[in-house]
């Protein structure tokens, strides 16, 4: 017995219920219970409408009908040609008074009168004087009634050929609640005219408890399904505490693992990034060498410029080795006025050229704009973007000659530099320049080249670097493609504020 309860409750604890459950069940629960409620409300109001609407008329016609025959039994139990004592005829008078004035004792009557034709007009008759007079005296003058029934005579007037043609109990509804009814008034078997009854009766009250009651119960009913669910909550919070600590303990190991995954990412992205700059910094001390022991006194002032641009490229290298992320002011300011065609000039000049692989078998052509306008970035960062991608131009023409075309154009009517890199090798291989999901073409991804060589590790890593300082720190704009003849081309967009 113990090991079936114990399986049932294992069975129900996988289940886990939070309050999200219960209000989404919550919420289920009580549309469903008001709609049903509104359905069932619409449904009784529809019945208790028709039945009400029944009654009313029922009721209303049997009062009219009673009211009717009591005026004829009273009428019927005197002979029209008998000779009456006067204190007789009062008696009748009185009765038939009490008869039509007791009517509106009831609450929902609200008019009574006798409806008979007087010479060629239809009088009403609402005292028992009148009455007397015309039934049992032939007495077509009638005095004006006490009350004004125009409304009942002209209804009367208007039907009153048909009425007289079926001799029946004819009940006209208005606005749904209120009754004229018309009764046949046959007095000695023969037809005189009607007795006409104004009714309005209200059961709105019996209408409004019976909903009201309905209301109370739906509204006790939904409490109960809340309390419940509350319940429900309570017994799973208490139960699932513990499970709820271990998944924060678990979390809390996760965010741990993953901030130090970052961390050693971070930590191997700037490993890269130095090794990158090393790699120059090794090239730039060696034209310093180079200038040193080629200096004399007709060049010092020459090579003095020189060496003072490899050396500011030098620390600019050795400060981005020192920070992983280094300050935006450092990158971008208004202090900073370079022109892009003398860094262009002079990494041509001073740099490219004075490899002794690329002197034979690689040829500059410089188009420079001459009214390309400074730009507020550190000249050497500049540096560090273009550098990158003229070298990756000349790598990847091998052993073969190749010309590469630097060209600098200024737009001041779109308010931006081109800085065109081009060059008439073999091109860019196709899938290099596909868009992953972000929008950034392949040669500009990590580790993404068209070299082979296991040993050459960081392949694919100047165009990257490029790309990010470019993008990320500059707030330019590069792109690559190929010529429609050969060779490919890589444009640098430059805005103006």
């Amino acid at each position: 017995m113990r090991t079936s309860l114990r399986k049932i409750r294992d069975g129900i604890g996988q289940y886990r219920f939070e309050i999200r459950h219960l209000t989404v069940l919550f919420i289920i629960l009580s549309v469903f219970q008001f709609i049903i409620s509104v359905v069932h409300k619409v449904s009784l109001q529809k019945i208790l409408v028709s039945t009400q609407e029944w009654y009313q008329r029922d009721s209303a016609e049997r009062l009219a009908n009673l009211t009717t025959t009591s005026l004829e039994l009273l009428l019927e139990s005197r002979s029209k040609n008998e000779d009456l004592k006067p204190h007789e005829v009062n008696k009748i008078i009185q009765d038939l008074n009490i008869i039509l004035s007791q009517q509106y004792l009831q609450q929902n009557v609200q008019e009574i009168c006798l409806l008979v034709s007087a010479d060629t007009a239809v009088a009403a008759i609402d005292d028992g004087h009148a009455l007397y007079a015309y039934i049992v005296e032939d007495e077509r003058r009638l005095p004006p009634p006490s009350w004004d029934h125009s409304d009942a005579v002209a209804r009367y007037r208007a039907m009153e050929r048909e009425f007289r043609a079926r001799e029946q109990i004819t009940t006209v509804v208005e606005d749904g609640q209120t009754f004229h009814i018309f009764v046949p008034f046959v007095p000695r078997g023969e037809l005189a005219g009607a007795v006409y009854m104004r009714n309005k009766p209200d059961f709105s009250v019996i209408t409004g408890e019976m909903i009201a009651a309905y209301d109370e119960t739906s509204i006790t009913y939904s409490a109960l399904i809340l309390f419940g669910l509350l319940a429900m909550f309570y017994i799973s919070s208490y139960t699932l505490k513990e499970r709820n600590r271990a998944q924060e303990l678990l979390f809390e190991e996760q965010k741990r693992h993953l901030a130090e995954q970052i961390s050693i990412e971070n930590e191997l992205l700037f490993t890269k990034r130095i090794y990158h700059t090393h790699h120059k910094a090794e090239k730039i001390m060696g034209f310093i060498k180079d200038d040193v022991r080629m200096l004399t006194p007709e060049t010092i002032d020459t090579v003095k410029t020189r060496i003072t641009k490899y050396a500011n490229f030098i620390a600019r290298v050795i400060y981005d080795m020192k920070w992983y992320d280094p300050p935006v002011q450092t990158i971008r300011s208004q202090i900073f006025h370079t022109r892009v065609n003398e860094v262009l000039s002079f990494l041509v000049t001073f740099v490219f050229k004075r490899i002794s692989l690329a002197s034979d078998t690689v040829m500059f052509r410089l188009e420079l704009d001459p009214a390309v306008p400074p730009v507020h970035i550190n000249e050497f960062v500049t540096w560090e973007v273009f550098e990158p991608v003229i070298q990756n131009c000349i790598d990847h023409a091998g052993d073969n000659a190749v010309t590469v075309t630097i060209r600098t154009e200024h737009q001041p009517d779109r308010s931006r530099t081109l800085v065109m890199i081009m060059d008439d090798g073999a091109g860019i291989e196709p899938w290099l320049l596909e868009e992953d999901a972000g929008g950034r073409k392949k040669i500009f991804l990590e580790h993404t080249s068209t070299k082979r060589i296991g040993a050459n590790q960081h392949s694919g890593y100047g165009c990257y670097i490029a790309y990010e300082i470019a993008k990320q720190r500059c707030g330019w704009d590069l792109t690559a493609e190929n010529l429609p003849g050969r060779g490919c081309r890589f444009t640098f967009i430059i805005p103006h504020a």
